[in-house]
Protein backbone atom coordinates (compact mmCIF):
# COMPACT_ATOMS: atom_id res chain seq x y z
CA UNK A 1 0.00 0.00 0.00
CA UNK A 2 0.92 3.40 -0.58
CA UNK A 3 2.04 6.16 1.82
CA UNK A 4 -0.60 8.12 0.36
CA UNK A 5 -3.66 5.55 0.51
CA UNK A 6 -6.06 4.44 2.80
CA UNK A 7 -5.22 2.23 5.44
CA UNK A 8 -7.33 -0.61 6.34
CA UNK A 9 -10.57 -0.64 8.60
CA UNK A 10 -9.98 -1.57 11.82
CA UNK A 11 -11.21 -1.49 15.49
CA UNK A 12 -11.83 2.29 16.88
CA UNK A 13 -9.44 3.08 19.69
CA UNK A 14 -10.05 5.00 22.72
CA UNK A 15 -6.68 6.27 23.04
CA UNK A 16 -3.65 6.53 20.16
CA UNK A 17 -0.41 7.73 20.65
CA UNK A 18 1.49 8.90 17.76
CA UNK A 19 5.53 10.30 16.57
CA UNK A 20 6.36 13.39 14.19
CA UNK A 21 9.80 13.63 13.12
CA UNK A 22 11.65 16.88 12.58
CA UNK A 23 12.08 18.23 9.62
CA UNK A 24 14.41 20.46 7.07
CA UNK A 25 12.27 22.89 5.58
CA UNK A 26 12.77 24.97 2.19
CA UNK A 27 15.38 22.74 1.88
CA UNK A 28 17.63 26.03 0.40
CA UNK A 29 15.83 25.97 -2.81
CA UNK A 30 12.43 25.46 -2.30
CA UNK A 31 11.03 27.92 -0.14
CA UNK A 32 7.41 26.98 1.38
CA UNK A 33 7.08 24.20 -1.16
CA UNK A 34 10.35 21.64 -0.09
CA UNK A 35 10.83 19.50 3.12
CA UNK A 36 12.56 16.69 4.11
CA UNK A 37 12.17 14.45 7.18
CA UNK A 38 14.78 14.23 10.08
CA UNK A 39 15.83 10.52 12.10
CA UNK A 40 15.55 10.63 16.04
CA UNK A 41 14.24 14.09 17.02
CA UNK A 42 10.56 14.63 17.04
CA UNK A 43 7.00 15.22 18.79
CA UNK A 44 4.86 12.90 19.92
CA UNK A 45 1.26 13.25 21.12
CA UNK A 46 -1.70 11.29 22.80
CA UNK A 47 -4.86 11.07 21.40
CA UNK A 48 -7.97 9.82 24.08
CA UNK A 49 -11.65 10.15 22.65
CA UNK A 50 -13.80 11.75 25.24
CA UNK A 51 -17.58 12.58 25.50
CA UNK A 52 -17.53 16.12 25.04
CA UNK A 53 -17.45 17.18 21.63
CA UNK A 54 -14.53 19.46 21.89
CA UNK A 55 -10.77 19.38 21.62
CA UNK A 56 -9.22 20.30 24.37
CA UNK A 57 -5.43 20.34 25.53
CA UNK A 58 -4.79 18.47 28.78
CA UNK A 59 -1.15 18.04 29.09
CA UNK A 60 2.12 20.03 27.34
CA UNK A 61 5.52 18.04 28.28
CA UNK A 62 8.97 17.92 27.17
CA UNK A 63 11.22 20.81 26.00
CA UNK A 64 8.87 23.16 25.45
CA UNK A 65 5.63 23.84 28.15
CA UNK A 66 4.56 27.45 27.56
CA UNK A 67 2.85 26.63 24.45
CA UNK A 68 -1.10 28.20 24.28
CA UNK A 69 -3.71 25.85 25.34
CA UNK A 70 -6.41 27.60 23.70
CA UNK A 71 -7.30 25.35 20.78
CA UNK A 72 -7.22 27.84 18.05
CA UNK A 73 -3.35 29.44 18.95
CA UNK A 74 -2.05 25.55 19.60
CA UNK A 75 -1.41 24.07 16.21
CA UNK A 76 -2.18 20.35 17.24
CA UNK A 77 -5.47 20.72 18.56
CA UNK A 78 -6.05 23.61 15.61
CA UNK A 79 -5.43 20.41 13.17
CA UNK A 80 -7.64 18.42 14.85
CA UNK A 81 -10.52 20.60 14.92
CA UNK A 82 -10.33 21.08 11.67
CA UNK A 83 -9.88 17.42 11.52
CA UNK A 84 -13.12 16.79 13.61
CA UNK A 85 -15.02 19.34 12.31
CA UNK A 86 -14.54 18.23 8.47
CA UNK A 87 -15.42 14.79 9.45
CA UNK A 88 -18.60 15.75 11.80
CA UNK A 89 -17.26 13.51 14.67
CA UNK A 90 -19.53 13.01 17.58
CA UNK A 91 -17.27 12.84 19.97
CA UNK A 92 -14.51 15.04 20.89
CA UNK A 93 -10.84 14.51 21.44
CA UNK A 94 -7.88 15.36 24.27
CA UNK A 95 -4.65 15.56 23.64
CA UNK A 96 -1.42 15.00 25.77
CA UNK A 97 1.60 16.58 24.04
CA UNK A 98 4.99 16.07 24.50
CA UNK A 99 7.78 18.28 22.88
CA UNK A 100 10.80 16.64 21.12
CA UNK A 101 11.50 19.76 18.94
CA UNK A 102 12.53 23.16 20.77
CA UNK A 103 10.23 26.24 18.96
CA UNK A 104 11.64 28.76 16.83
CA UNK A 105 14.61 26.12 15.59
CA UNK A 106 14.13 25.84 12.17
CA UNK A 107 13.08 22.33 12.74
CA UNK A 108 9.71 22.73 12.29
CA UNK A 109 8.35 21.93 15.82
CA UNK A 110 4.99 23.80 15.10
CA UNK A 111 4.20 21.35 12.06
CA UNK A 112 5.39 18.30 14.62
CA UNK A 113 2.96 18.32 16.83
CA UNK A 114 -0.07 18.94 14.20
CA UNK A 115 1.48 15.89 12.30
CA UNK A 116 2.08 13.62 15.52
CA UNK A 117 -1.61 14.90 16.73
CA UNK A 118 -3.68 14.56 13.63
CA UNK A 119 -1.87 10.82 13.34
CA UNK A 120 -3.17 9.72 16.78
CA UNK A 121 -6.64 11.20 16.08
CA UNK A 122 -6.44 9.42 12.98
CA UNK A 123 -6.13 6.38 14.70
CA UNK A 124 -9.49 6.62 16.74
CA UNK A 125 -11.38 6.40 13.39
CA UNK A 126 -12.83 2.99 12.57
CA UNK A 127 -11.72 3.71 9.31
CA UNK A 128 -8.53 5.92 9.45
CA UNK A 129 -7.92 8.89 6.62
CA UNK A 130 -5.19 8.90 4.14
CA UNK A 131 -1.97 10.92 4.79
CA UNK A 132 -3.25 13.17 1.61
CA UNK A 133 -6.67 13.13 3.39
CA UNK A 134 -5.10 14.46 6.63
CA UNK A 135 -2.94 17.16 5.04
CA UNK A 136 -5.51 20.47 4.53
CA UNK A 137 -5.61 19.66 8.12
CA UNK A 138 -1.59 19.72 8.77
CA UNK A 139 -1.74 22.69 6.90
CA UNK A 140 -4.38 24.12 9.18
CA UNK A 141 -2.45 23.72 12.23
CA UNK A 142 0.82 24.74 10.59
CA UNK A 143 -1.51 28.24 10.38
CA UNK A 144 -1.97 28.76 13.85
CA UNK A 145 2.16 29.11 14.37
CA UNK A 146 3.11 30.58 11.18
CA UNK A 147 0.05 32.45 9.85
CA UNK A 148 0.10 30.67 6.48
CA UNK A 149 -0.67 27.78 5.15
CA UNK A 150 2.40 26.05 3.76
CA UNK A 151 3.67 22.14 3.36
CA UNK A 152 7.37 22.22 3.38
CA UNK A 153 7.35 20.48 7.08
CA UNK A 154 3.77 18.70 7.50
CA UNK A 155 4.44 17.23 3.87
CA UNK A 156 7.65 15.41 4.64
CA UNK A 157 6.70 14.83 8.77
CA UNK A 158 3.21 13.05 7.04
CA UNK A 159 4.94 11.01 3.85
CA UNK A 160 8.78 10.72 5.38
CA UNK A 161 11.75 11.38 3.15
CA UNK A 162 11.99 14.39 0.81
CA UNK A 163 8.71 15.80 -0.35
CA UNK A 164 7.40 18.89 -2.60
CA UNK A 165 4.34 20.03 -0.76
CA UNK A 166 1.97 21.90 -2.75
CA UNK A 167 -1.32 23.82 -0.83
CA UNK A 168 -3.75 20.79 -2.42
CA UNK A 169 -1.00 17.90 -2.71
CA UNK A 170 2.26 16.21 -1.50
CA UNK A 171 4.92 14.74 -3.88
CA UNK A 172 7.65 12.10 -2.73
CA UNK A 173 10.71 12.71 -4.33
CA UNK A 174 13.36 10.15 -4.83
CA UNK A 175 16.43 10.52 -2.75
CA UNK A 176 19.72 9.19 -3.78
CA UNK A 177 21.25 6.32 -1.98
CA UNK A 178 23.63 7.66 0.81
CA UNK A 179 22.48 11.07 0.56
CA UNK A 180 22.91 12.49 4.47
CA UNK A 181 21.75 15.30 5.93
CA UNK A 182 23.66 17.02 9.07
CA UNK A 183 21.41 20.06 10.93
CA UNK A 184 23.44 22.01 13.80
CA UNK A 185 20.99 23.25 15.85
CA UNK A 186 22.05 26.47 18.14
CA UNK A 187 20.56 27.15 21.22
CA UNK A 188 18.84 30.36 20.19
CA UNK A 189 15.64 30.82 19.15
CA UNK A 190 14.06 32.29 15.77
CA UNK A 191 10.94 33.06 15.67
CA UNK A 192 9.37 32.01 12.48
CA UNK A 193 7.25 35.03 11.84
CA UNK A 194 10.35 37.36 12.63
CA UNK A 195 11.74 35.09 9.99
CA UNK A 196 9.03 35.67 7.39
CA UNK A 197 8.94 39.41 8.23
CA UNK A 198 12.60 39.49 6.98
CA UNK A 199 11.50 38.44 4.01
CA UNK A 200 9.60 42.03 2.94
CA UNK A 201 10.92 43.81 -0.04
CA UNK A 202 11.63 44.03 -3.32
CA UNK A 203 12.86 40.92 -5.62
CA UNK A 204 14.77 40.59 -8.76
CA UNK A 205 13.49 38.49 -11.91
CA UNK A 206 17.33 37.86 -11.92
CA UNK A 207 17.04 36.37 -8.05
CA UNK A 208 13.62 34.33 -9.26
CA UNK A 209 15.05 32.82 -11.98
CA UNK A 210 18.10 31.63 -10.22
CA UNK A 211 16.34 29.91 -7.31
CA UNK A 212 14.14 28.48 -9.62
CA UNK A 213 17.34 27.25 -11.34
CA UNK A 214 18.41 25.80 -8.38
CA UNK A 215 15.00 24.24 -7.70
CA UNK A 216 15.06 22.01 -11.18
CA UNK A 217 18.65 20.83 -10.64
CA UNK A 218 18.29 19.77 -7.18
CA UNK A 219 14.98 18.01 -8.24
CA UNK A 220 16.84 16.42 -11.64
CA UNK A 221 19.84 15.33 -9.56
CA UNK A 222 17.39 13.26 -7.04
CA UNK A 223 15.32 11.81 -9.95
CA UNK A 224 18.68 10.86 -11.87
CA UNK A 225 20.83 10.15 -8.56
CA UNK A 226 23.02 12.75 -9.77
CA UNK A 227 25.26 14.31 -6.87
CA UNK A 228 26.75 16.57 -8.98
CA UNK A 229 23.49 17.98 -10.39
CA UNK A 230 22.59 18.36 -6.41
CA UNK A 231 25.57 20.11 -5.50
CA UNK A 232 25.37 22.64 -8.73
CA UNK A 233 21.90 23.52 -7.36
CA UNK A 234 21.74 23.58 -3.70
CA UNK A 235 21.90 26.95 -3.14
CA UNK A 236 19.37 29.82 -1.94
CA UNK A 237 19.82 33.28 -3.51
CA UNK A 238 16.53 34.26 -2.92
CA UNK A 239 15.43 33.74 1.17
CA UNK A 240 18.75 33.27 2.71
CA UNK A 241 20.56 36.84 1.95
CA UNK A 242 17.27 38.18 3.76
CA UNK A 243 17.71 36.17 6.92
CA UNK A 244 21.47 35.25 7.80
CA UNK A 245 22.20 38.17 9.80
CA UNK A 246 19.30 36.76 12.27
CA UNK A 247 21.81 34.24 12.78
CA UNK A 248 24.76 34.59 14.59
CA UNK A 249 27.78 33.37 13.07
CA UNK A 250 25.49 32.22 10.39
CA UNK A 251 28.12 32.84 7.46
CA UNK A 252 31.29 31.11 9.64
CA UNK A 253 28.69 27.99 10.10
CA UNK A 254 27.93 27.75 6.58
CA UNK A 255 31.41 28.10 5.06
CA UNK A 256 32.69 25.55 7.88
CA UNK A 257 30.05 22.54 6.15
CA UNK A 258 31.39 23.82 2.64
CA UNK A 259 35.06 23.44 3.79
CA UNK A 260 33.81 19.67 4.81
CA UNK A 261 33.15 18.82 1.35
CA UNK A 262 28.71 19.59 1.69
CA UNK A 263 27.12 19.45 -1.76
CA UNK A 264 25.29 22.69 -0.22
CA UNK A 265 24.18 23.94 3.06
CA UNK A 266 21.77 26.86 4.11
CA UNK A 267 19.17 27.73 6.40
CA UNK A 268 17.20 24.93 7.84
CA UNK A 269 13.32 26.40 8.04
CA UNK A 270 13.33 29.76 9.19
CA UNK A 271 16.40 28.76 10.92
CA UNK A 272 18.05 29.27 13.09
CA UNK A 273 19.10 25.70 12.64
CA UNK A 274 21.44 25.50 9.44
CA UNK A 275 21.24 21.76 7.29
CA UNK A 276 24.10 20.77 4.83
CA UNK A 277 23.49 17.76 2.69
CA UNK A 278 26.60 15.13 1.74
CA UNK A 279 27.05 11.77 0.19
CA UNK A 280 29.26 9.96 3.20
CA UNK A 281 27.83 9.65 6.76
CA UNK A 282 31.61 10.36 8.06
CA UNK A 283 32.32 13.62 6.34
CA UNK A 284 28.76 14.31 7.32
CA UNK A 285 29.63 13.68 11.03
CA UNK A 286 33.04 15.26 10.80
CA UNK A 287 31.17 18.75 9.37
CA UNK A 288 28.28 18.78 12.14
CA UNK A 289 31.29 19.19 14.51
CA UNK A 290 33.03 21.96 12.20
CA UNK A 291 29.49 23.90 12.28
CA UNK A 292 29.33 23.41 15.85
CA UNK A 293 32.48 24.98 16.51
CA UNK A 294 31.97 27.84 14.37
CA UNK A 295 28.22 28.28 16.42
CA UNK A 296 30.39 28.25 19.51
CA UNK A 297 33.28 31.33 18.14
CA UNK A 298 29.63 33.30 17.84
CA UNK A 299 28.74 32.79 21.56
CA UNK A 300 26.11 29.65 21.05
CA UNK A 301 26.19 26.09 22.19
CA UNK A 302 24.56 23.92 19.71
CA UNK A 303 22.81 20.20 18.96
CA UNK A 304 24.23 18.12 16.15
CA UNK A 305 21.54 15.58 14.07
CA UNK A 306 22.74 13.33 11.25
CA UNK A 307 19.96 11.74 9.43
CA UNK A 308 19.36 10.01 6.07
CA UNK A 309 17.32 12.23 3.96
CA UNK A 310 15.46 9.01 3.32
CA UNK A 311 13.38 8.06 6.46
CA UNK A 312 10.05 7.40 8.42
CA UNK A 313 7.19 9.79 8.39
CA UNK A 314 4.80 10.13 11.19
CA UNK A 315 3.39 6.76 12.57
CA UNK A 316 1.61 5.30 15.46
CA UNK A 317 3.77 4.72 18.60
CA UNK A 318 3.39 2.42 22.12
CA UNK A 319 2.56 4.93 24.47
Amino acid sequence: MSHLEQPESAAARESATAFAPASVGNVAVGFDLLGHALEGIGDRVTATRIDEPVVRVTAIRGVVTDLPFDPEHNTAARAVASFRSALGLDFGIALQIDKGIALGSGLGGSAASATAALTAANALLARPLSKLELYPHALEGERAASGSLHGDNVGPQLLGGLVLATPDRMVPIPVPAGLIAVVVHPHFVLETRKAREALRGVYGLHEFVAQSEGLALVLAGCFKSDFDLIARGLRDVLIEPRRAALIPGFMQVKRAALDAGALGASISGAGPSVFAWFADRAAAHAAGLAMAEAFANAGLASDIIVSAVANAGAHLIDP
